[in-house]
């Protein structure tokens, strides 16, 4: 049995997948399964029969679209798939999805498809290496964490901006442990890449403080293989090119028409002969199996072996036997209890909440070893670089402050990276922004990953910036992104208690909304009901008629006109602070019919989108909230220009009513 063998076992396999699917992208299969092969026989420390040891070597397919030679790998490399699996390529409920994604298929480590977010978010994981490793030591030349993270990258990932951004610190922060096979084939699915991408890739790279090296013939192994051991002694990340033919071997070789085309019959038969596989579906050799199976575990049995000795002199050197600190290597789910420590909480301060997210981030930067992040150049506006810890920087990754630069696109993949090898990541940037990381923001949702996006400047209020600042329609993106969930807390207070619930959250992202204007701690304000999503602020004295609901800083509107309506002698409303939509409908229906009864009139006071509100109620719904762009002035100007001062705001809740 020879690599070329097997390398055509793959390719074989991969076009059969495709066939029975009647979808898929051939092109990429028959022009890069060399790269994938190489990789898996020759480099990849992965163990098929403990697929998530946690020193495992991590491979991206960030060119996501050529997942059916990833699950031919996969398959002959002994993971858990069947045949009969790759003949549910792309069938619902399958573990051979069209594009790969994490938790569905072992050996998949991360949900590829849209291009760039793979390489992005493999600079996060390789990030969250150097910073695990240097957690993890056991001496000065040794360490429980030890690994590369290997990606197979296409000319339309590196024309996608993020890829750049990504590459851009990963060179800052010289990520040695990081690299990219550049399957580069000069046509993507329109045509040639000459009509739109015709820059010096490698020179780009250099530039980026990345060494680059050059493969002219991505069917020749030995150098690839040559080149990979040359790149394991870089000084920072390394960027291979290698020279492929889209759709090699296929009667469309060399042509866009390949890119994301079922072959036909007769090319199929044609191209089976040209790769010495007989032209049955779904045949393979069971020596090609057992071929590439024992190259990877005759590579890599002793490193595994050598995991439980590191990991048992870490426990006992460093740990004193309490495994308390390895765990969470396993896993970035906490069960931590914020609420039952004290808190300095002044019942008469009057601060902005980015301001008062800083004691929470100071603690639990100090006191949660897998707790780290930073901000997109904007730390001391959203307040979240911890003064006093160091930075992650290139000669310490030893940090707790990660600098990313003008980077939100890149900064939300890499997040997502970071959570992908377990370490608890947060990023902020301005709400106003939340668009250029709404790509990554989807990612994590769609992998259920723990990130948490702090976004400051959460509404018209930051006035002078102007409409481009000045978030509206933000709160309503974030809200209707599934399994994500945004707080917005009014006071301190239920910061605390919406840290409560992202602490203890590993199965999605969270979005934390904090005001540049200053608020008042309020005295009905709870952190543990915040917990809720949704919870009585202020309760009825007389047959309700109607519910004031109300988030962040709007709850002071709330407030002051519950207070003069009462002082009017009405006494017949209640006020409802929902720091957290999502939370507050996850709860039980009873607990939500009992906050936000039927029957009687709503009222939403909130400075940002009307849309989404609609999900607490199918009856009496009224919004006063903001559906339109702001505007450049003072915050008292704004306010009054959009018909959001408190005095136009309490004539409409009046109005609402009835109150005259």
């Amino acid at each position: 049995m020879t690599d070329l063998e097997v390398i055509n076992n793959i390719k074989s396999l991969s076009i059969d997948m495709i066939k029975n699917a009647g979808s898929g992208h051939s092109g990429i299969v028959l022009g890069a399964a060399p790269l994938i092969y190489t990789l898996y026989a020759y480099h990849l420390n992965v163990n098929a029969a403990d697929p998530h040891w946690f020193n495992r070597d991590r491979f991206v397919l960030s060119a996501g679209h050529g997942s059916a030679m990833l699950y031919a790998t996969l398959f002959l490399a002994g993971f858990n798939l069947k045949l009969d699996d790759l003949k549910q390529f792309r069938h619902l409920g399958s573990k051979t999805p069209g594009h790969p994604e994490v938790r569905v298929t072992e050996g998949v480590e991360c949900s590829t498809g849209p291009l760039g977010q793979g390489l992005a978010t493999a600079v996060g994981m390789a990030l969250g290496e150097k910073i695990l490793n240097t957690k993890y030591k056991i001496d000065d030349h040794s360490s429980l964490v030890d690994y590369k993270v290997y990606v197979l990258a296409g000319d339309g990932d590196l024309m996608e901006g993020i890829s750049y951004e990504a590459a851009s610190l990963a060179g800052t922060l010289k990520l040695n442990n990081l690299i990219v096979l550049y399957d580069s084939n000069d046509v993507s699915l329109d045509g040639p890449t000459n009509k739109a991408f015709t820059e010096n890739v490698r020179g780009r790279f250099e530039a980026l403080n990345w060494t680059t090296y050059h493969v002219k013939d991505g069917n020749n192994v030995t150098e690839l293989n040559k080149v990979l051991n040359k790149a394991h002694n870089a000084h920072g990340p390394v960027l291979i090119e290698v020279k492929t033919k889209i759709g090699e071997g296929s009667l469309l070789e060399g042509t866009n028409a390949v890119h994301g085309k079922c072959l036909d019959d007769d090319d199929i038969k044609q191209l089976k002969g040209k790769l010495g596989m007989p032209k049955e579906p779904f045949f393979y050799q069971e020596e090609a199996l057992q071929y590439l199976r024992s190259k990877i575990s005759d590579r890599v049995n002793n490193k595994y072996k050598d995991t439980n000795n590191l990991y048992n002199a870490f426990v006992g050197r460093k740990c004193s036997g309490d495994k308390t600190l390895a765990s969470y290597l396993f896993s970035n789910k906490f069960n931590y209890d914020l609420l039952s420590l004290e808190w300095p909480m002044d019942a008469h301060q009057k601060e902005a909440t980015r301001d008062s997210n800083t004691m929470f981030l100071k603690y639990l930067s100090k006191n949660l070893y897998t707790f780290v992040g930073g901000s997109a150049d904007l730390g001391s506006s959203t307040k979240t670089y911890v003064s006093d810890l160091p930075d992650v920087t290139a000669s310490n990754y030893a940090g707790s402050n990660i600098w990313f630069g003008v980077r939100e696109h890149a900064m939300g993949a890499i997040l997502n990276g970071l959570a992908l090898v377990n370490l608890k990541p947060y990023g902020s940037t301005f709400l106003s922004f939340a668009d250029y990381m709404k790509p990554a923001i989807r990612m994590s949702a769609l992998m259920h990953l723990p990130v948490t996006y702090i976004f400051s400047h959460d509404s018209i209020l930051v006035g002078p910036d102007g409409p481009t600042h000045q978030p509206v329609e933000q709160l309503a993106m974030l809200r209707s992104t599934p399994n994500m969930k945004v707080f917005r807390p009014a006071d301190v207070k239920e910061l605390l208690g919406c840290w409560q619930v992202i602490l203890n959250t590993n199965a999605n992202p969270s979005a934390l909304i904090l005001s540049r204007t200053e608020v008042a701690t309020h005295q009905n304000t709870n952190a543990k009901m915040a917990t809720y999503g949704g919870y009585l602020y202020y309760k009825e004295q007389q047959p309700l008629k109607a519910v004031i609901i109300a988030s962040g800083t709007e709850l002071v509107y709330a407030r002051n006109i519950g207070y003069e309506l009462a002082t009017m002698g009405h006494q017949d409303f209640r006020i409802v602070s929902m720091p957290s939509i999502e939370q507050f409908l996850a709860t039980n229906k009873e607990y939500q019919k009992q906050v936000i009864p039927d029957g009687v009139t709503k009222i939403v006071i909130e400075a940002g989108s009307s849309f989404g509100w609609h999900r607490l109620s199918n009856d009496h719904m009224n919004y006063i909230t903001i559906d339109d762009f702001g505007a450049s002035g003072s915050k008292d100007e704004v306010l009054k220009h959009m018909n959001y001062d408190y005095e136009t705001v309490k004539a409409r809740v009046f109005e609402i009513m009835d109150i005259h």
